[in-house]
């Protein structure tokens, strides 16, 4: 992706070189694996809470350490795209007649304190609406190509966020909420049915982020970001870590459905084009 040069975003909080303190529950490799087979691209914090809150990171007050600049360069990439987030949402709201709330960003490294509870890493990438901000440990993006066998690449990271913010654009719209009510009541099977439609349309979300941003893209970043939707489908989630497929586990979709929905947005560019909902329930 051409980024050098280009505006970064304002809305961008580093936190990376701080110490997020110690896990005080779920900690170790398994229950790290574990949270990342149900949450990573972790979708609404709505959902997320619960298991964030159970996977607490006590706050601490270590010293801030020099950034690498390999870490620094990650950063200013993410700047870039969440810059071009900014600039890819505010047009299309204003042709909706309406206005876009910017987000904001949070980097962070090994924990962070958030409206929605303290989370670790092991979380994944995520969005809380309380404070409507999106939370990424960069150094995760390493995970999803080395333990989930994604291609990996600058646009991988790229569609994560761009998911992330999916989940924003969701909360503007009230859809998150709406789900969140439709689920009350529900069995676990038809709850989840409805976390798989509001993942997909954030995967269509990120699409049309890629859609609107054409002309910043090389060779191999669509690419990219379909290896990455794909490696975070449920189904592929599962077997690596569980050794088999349940299918009325999913809470994202599968592989072969994120990177449909991802095109569909990338080839669209048409918001009317992500009633996920009505195409899945």
């Amino acid at each position: 992706m051409k980024w050098l040069g280009r505006r970064g975003s304002s809305n961008v909080e580093d936190r990376r070189g701080l110490s997020g303190g110690k896990i005080a529950a779920g900690g170790g490799i398994i229950g790290v694996i574990f949270l990342i087979a149900q949450m990573f691209l972790g979708g609404d914090g709505g959902q997320l809470l619960n298991q964030i809150q159970n996977h607490v990171v006590q706050s601490g007050g270590g010293e801030q350490r020099e950034l690498t600049e390999a870490e620094k360069q990650q950063g200013e990439f993410a700047s870039v795209v969440f810059a071009d987030t900014e600039d890819v949402w505010g047009k299309l709201f204003e042709e909706q007649g309406s206005s876009y709330k910017q987000p904001k960003m949070v980097l962070f490294t090994d924990g962070v304190q958030t409206e929605c509870g303290g989370a670790s890493s092991a979380v994944g990438p995520f969005y809380c609406p309380a404070d409507q901000k999106v939370y990424i440990d960069l150094s995760f993006m390493e995970e999803l190509k080395t333990r989930f066998g994604a291609q990996g690449g600058d646009f991988a990271t790229a569609y994560v966020i761009a998911h992330e913010v999916g989940h924003h654009v969701q909360t503007l719209l009230g859809t998150s909420a709406k789900v969140n009510q439709q689920q009350n009541g529900l069995s676990e099977k038809e709850a989840n049915r409805l976390s798989v439609a509001l993942e997909l349309q954030a995967d269509f979300y990120a699409g049309i982020f890629a859609h609107y941003n054409k002309q910043y893209l090389e060779a191999g970043d669509i690419e990219e970001a379909m290896s990455a939707a794909n490696a975070v489908g449920d189904d592929a989630i599962q077997q690596k870590t569980q050794g088999r497929i349940v299918p009325d586990a999913f809470t994202h979709g599968t592989s072969e459905q994120r990177m449909y929905w991802f095109m569909k947005g990338y080839n669209s560019g048409k918001l009317s084009d992500g009633d996920t909902f009505s195409e899945l329930m």
